[in-house]
């Protein structure tokens, strides 16, 4: 016991010195919260064999944070990951508030007087990033996917010709596959740290409080920095380190790791409702990247101009003269 409790603490020393290490302030706040929590959890366990395994779970992150440190593309980007909820517990934190909608009707149950029968509801937040393909793994689904999931049959359809023919599809196999289509492709979705606000045209944000309040919904890092604090580090000048770095890492690299996680981090926007001299336009959910994304210039959404960084590193000597 007592060993087992020293090799604990041993860890949470190294965890500590190397998250010391670490590039910016959010990423250094992060992961010691993550030391404290993974430890203490470890020292209450009392099961020897879980503790092991809760010890070797921190070890590893341990690793990858210390690798990331030394400069590795891979495990910076895991770091990264798990600091923005990419990946990890987070990432459920942050997705998981989405997966319902308190303003929405209950569905009907698909078997009647069977209350658990209900098919899910997507959320207006969920359908806007299912229907993105900047927020999603996969491509992104079509409207119509929601409704009638392509995993199910022409035959649950019960005006379609197989059903007729065949004759109405089990309502039991109908629940079970919309359900399953739910829990699969939410899961292939990047979730927001945050639900940014664009007022309509003419529409102050301020004088619509009421009719948005219901609409939008606290999630993640609403209220804080964290996001703007992110894209303030990929756009630094030459001479200037990130801020909070410790300068170990080089900045041009940090600033390239940076953007890609821009690439990965969807930005979700409502338009509130607005008014012009042609039509009354409804307000609604969508799906953006930052301009400093690595994705958004790789895919032409911003072509920027070449900064000094830029220019100097196109100047260096990296390629042998053509012969």
């Amino acid at each position: 016991m007592k060993h087992a409790q020293q090799a604990v603490v041993s860890v949470y020393r190294a965890y500590l010195r190397e998250i010391r290490r670490l590039p910016h302030t959010y990423l250094r706040q992060f992961f010691r919260l993550a030391a404290e929590d993974g430890c203490r959890a470890a020292l209450r366990t009392k099961c020897e064999a879980l503790k092991r395994k809760k010890l070797k779970r921190i070890s590893k992150t341990l690793q990858q944070v210390r690798a990331a440190n030394n400069g590795s593309h891979e495990a910076f980007n895991r770091v990264l990951d798990l600091a923005y909820g990419r990946a990890g517990r987070l990432r459920w934190e942050l997705i998981e508030p989405l997966l319902s909608d308190p303003n929405a009707p209950l569905p009907l149950p698909i078997i009647p007087q069977k209350e658990s029968s209900r098919p899910p509801v997507y959320s207006p937040e969920l359908t806007a990033l299912l229907t993105s393909g900047l927020s999603r793994k996969k491509k992104p689904l079509g409207p119509g996917d929601l409704t009638f999931p392509p995993i199910l049959p022409e035959r649950a359809d019960p005006n379609s010709p197989d059903a007729k023919i065949l004759g109405p599809f089990s309502k039991r196999r109908e629940v079970n596959a919309r359900w399953k289509y739910f829990r699969q492709e939410w899961k292939k979705v990047l979730p927001p740290l945050q639900i940014s606000v664009s007022p309509g045209r003419d529409t102050g944000v301020e004088g619509n409080d009421r009719n948005t309040s219901s609409a939008i919904r606290k999630i993640g890092f609403d209220g804080t920095t964290v996001l703007e604090e992110l894209v303030k580090l990929t756009t630094n000048s030459r001479n200037k380190s990130p801020e909070g770095s410790d300068g170990l890492l080089p900045n041009r690299w940090l600033r390239r790791r940076y953007q890609a996680l821009l690439g990965k981090l969807p930005i979700l926007t409502f338009t509130l409702p607005r008014e012009d001299a042609k039509a009354k336009k409804p307000g609604g959910f969508g799906v953006s990247l930052s301009d400093n994304a690595l994705k958004a210039r790789v895919q032409g959404k911003r072509l920027p101009n070449a900064t000094d960084d830029d220019v100097a590193w196109s100047q260096t000597d990296r390629h042998p003269a053509s012969s």
